[in-house]
């Protein structure tokens, strides 16, 4: 298996970048991974270079880079030899098995469009990023900002890319499909939502429990939660603020413990907010995966750390694993009604 990472894309690149790349073949050495970095060759070699005979690390030459304020299209069309571009070649290419990337989400996804192409018979491409509020129960969110402009349609089709993808990377043999609304009854939320349920209920292969509402994000209610990527990439960006408020918390509650010899960091922990502060940090799970393209693309935190680039190749990796966008044009091909009733 061949993952390509993005070392110039992203807030902290390439050293943090690198690092974490580090990490994951150190991690995954002896089982037959590797991890090709895509960047400027002369810098990855000074960060990189000690490390490429003893672990299975290679470089690829791209010397353009596509910065965050830039226009994904126009950047993409004019920075053709970019490290997004490259490393989306090399899945379309076949000499990568997947590609990860921190950079410009929208070029990312562009790229993913254009070079990857979308499976036959898919609308729509989704983000899918796993959340997990409570212990033992993570739930997986699409849309979380691919698409910001639904047609009820188009919320059928992600839950059956997030059937696919709770079942056979999650290892949830029947995942529980939700719709997020502000009400659980399915009169409730605006149009889009109300006409999604009503195609929801009718669909064939799926486990609908019917819509949830926000404070069920924190309760083991559902496995696959779907929603437009406008709402979606809200949710996402509230727990993560959230999530770095707790941990700034817990530190000042440490702190106090250690200065005063109160048991502030045990307190922390017996009531679950060391959890729920780890649930929400999006170094745990390092990236959304792209669900819908041909080819596993993940899409990376711009502010990702060692960390958390370490935790997104750990992603690639065991949707390469599962063959998850095969299983995906299987589903489709075999299934006439994917998201049509």
């Amino acid at each position: 298996m061949r993952i390509a990472v993005d070392a110039s894309g992203g807030d902290y690149a390439p050293y943090e970048i690198v690092k974490g790349a580090i990490k994951a073949a150190q991690e995954l050495k002896d089982k037959g991974v590797e991890i090709i970095l895509v960047g400027k060759r002369p810098v990855l070699h000074v960060q990189a270079g000690k490390h490429l005979k003893k672990l299975n690390i290679s470089i690829v030459h791209a010397p353009q880079n596509i910065d965050f304020h830039e226009h994904p299209m126009e950047a993409l069309k004019n920075k053709p030899k970019s490290s997004i571009a490259v490393g989306t070649m090399l899945v379309k290419e076949g000499h990568a098995d997947a590609f990860v990337s921190a950079g410009s989400t929208g070029a990312v996804l562009c790229a993913a469009y254009l070079l990857l192409g979308k499976i036959d018979g898919i609308e729509r491409p989704a983000l899918g990023s796993i959340i997990k509020l409570v212990p033992h129960a993570p739930s997986l969110l699409l849309d979380a900002g691919a698409n910001s402009d639904c047609r009820p349609q188009h919320l059928v089709e992600f839950a059956r890319l997030g059937n696919i993808y709770a079942k056979y990377v999650m290892g949830i043999e029947t995942p529980r499909i939700s719709l997020m609304s502000n009400g659980s009854e399915e009169t409730k939320g605006n149009k889009l939502i109300v006409e999604t349920h009503q195609l929801l209920k009718k669909m064939p292969g799926i486990n609908f429990i019917g819509n949830v509402e926000g404070h069920d994000l924190t309760r083991d209610t559902a496995d696959v939660i779907v929603t437009d990527g406008f709402t979606g990439n809200i949710l996402i960006k509230a727990f993560e603020g959230l999530g770095d408020s707790i941990i700034k918390i817990r530190q000042v509650g440490q702190a106090v413990s250690a200065a005063s010899h109160l048991r502030g960091r045990a307190l922390l922990a017996d009531v679950g907010i060391s959890h729920m502060a780890k649930g929400m940090d999006f170094r745990e799970y390092g990236g959304a995966c792209l669900l819908g393209v041909k080819g596993t693309i993940i899409v990376s935190h711009g502010r990702s750390r060692a960390k958390a680039m370490k935790n997104a190749i750990l992603t690639a990796k065991r949707t390469v694993e599962q063959r998850i966008p095969e299983l995906i044009a299987e589903e489709v091909k075999e299934n006439v009604n994917f998201v049509t009733i």
